[in-house]
């Protein structure tokens, strides 16, 4: 009778599920030759079965036990950057938790450094993997101001969609509010999405706030503060991603 084959998984998503980085990270990681297993650098696409030694940047990954998973919500003050570092040393949003948490987390999306409002940190690979993919068609909702007036044909402009510069930006909804204030609901993940539509209508935010990533609100955080997610908000997230996952492939 032969011996049972052990169990193999994929290196990429070992790695996100200790928490490392997210699934696309850890991937981008092995493609710049910084993983090695066993002592050979580790290629796209490698099974693994847990126990080789796997080396990042020359440091062994050793797993004592498996990490608990951290889910938390901050509310990005303007003038941070989402990002781990920076090598110019402006202040980063995870410098705002760091401290205070032990496991090594990473934000899911961006807010950039002159938008503020809520950013998530976790170190569960799989869920940032799900959230950050495009097929992911998750909602992030924004409050903005305007310097000037917003036009009449904004909301429906946007709605319809925009091309700026060969690149495509539509809005899944735009409530204007005031005379110099809109609620604008995204599922794209564009780099300036909201502040390139606004200088194609020669608008530029005053304000520019995330105020919901899809079932996750939180209006009595104040900006700099951050807390770890409720076990039902961890859920909800886990079941709004995977009902848009399903929803994706049948499309």
């Amino acid at each position: 009778m032969s011996e049972p084959k052990e169990k193999s998984i994929r290196l990429h998503a070992y790695l996100a599920s200790l928490g490392i980085a997210s699934r696309r990270s850890c991937e981008e990681m092995i493609r710049e030759g910084r993983v090695t297993v066993d002592g050979v650098k580790a290629s796209i696409g490698q099974k693994i079965v847990c126990n080789e030694r796997i080396e990042i940047d020359g440091e062994p990954i050793i797993v004592t036990q498996r990490k608990r998973l951290r889910y938390i919500l901050l509310n990005k003050p303007k003038g941070y950057l989402s990002s781990l570092s920076d090598p110019y040393g402006r202040p980063c949003a995870i410098d705002l938790i760091s401290g205070n948490v032990n496991e090594r987390i990473y934000n899911i999306g961006r807010l950039d450094q002159w938008s503020s409002g809520l950013l998530l940190f976790t170190n569960d690979g799989d869920l940032a993997s799900k959230l950050m993919h495009p097929s992911g068609q998750i909602e992030k909702e924004y409050r903005i101001l305007t310097d000037v007036p917003i036009p009449e044909n904004f909301a429906s402009s946007f709605m319809r969609g925009i091309i700026i510069d060969g690149i495509r930006y539509r809005a899944r909804s735009v409530q204007v509010t005031g005379l110099n204030s809109a609620v604008i609901v995204l599922i794209e993940g564009k780099n300036r999405e909201i502040r390139r539509v606004l200088e194609h209508f020669d608008l530029h935010a005053k304000l520019l706030e995330r105020v919901r990533f899809g079932p996750i609100c939180d209006t009595n955080l104040a900006p700099g503060q951050w807390r770890e997610l409720t076990e039902n908000e961890v859920q909800a997230l886990k079941a709004f991603s995977d009902l848009n996952q399903k929803s994706k492939g049948k499309g």
